[in-house]
């Protein structure tokens, strides 16, 4: 599976601890920065790999910032994003069961970084249950359809 990620500034350590994560699953990465801990804007970051994630020129994304708030705002702009913020095990696995989403995001500042592994191998590891949940996502669609 074909991953963009990035972060910014506070969450570049993270991103480089996620990538061999990815890696070691068998996953594909495309990393879209920054690759410092200079300051930057987080939204030029989340519109990188949002907007890859919703033209379905990469199945699925990780985004980090300090709390993961602002990334999240920024990707769920975009038409089929459907990106959750997870700071423990439960929402990571809701969020792939329930609302099958795409990108994962990841506050570098609330979570350390062995919860955050854990986390992204839950996410990883966890299947869109479908069936109920379809008719649900649809709804999502189609709200999209109209407010776009």
């Amino acid at each position: 599976m074909l991953f963009a990620i990035a972060c910014d500034h506070a969450g570049y350590l993270l991103k480089k601890e996620i990538i061999e994560i990815l890696q070691q699953h068998g996953h594909e990465v495309i990393d879209l920065g920054t690759h410092s801990y200079e300051s930057v804007d987080y939204p030029d970051y989340g519109e990188k790999v949002a907007s890859l994630v919703s033209i379905g020129k990469a199945e699925r994304g990780i985004l980090i910032c300090g709390t993961g708030i602002g990334m999240s705002i920024v990707a769920n702009k975009f038409r089929n994003v459907r990106a959750s913020l997870c700071n423990e095990l439960f929402t990571a696995k809701m969020s792939r069961l329930h609302n099958d989403a795409n990108i994962l995001v990841l506050g570098s500042r609330v979570v350390g970084i062995d919860l955050a592994k854990e986390i992204v191998t839950t996410w990883l590891n966890t299947p869109f249950e479908g069936e109920r949940h379809c008719i649900r996502l649809k709804k999502i669609f189609d709200i999209e359809k109209r407010v776009f």
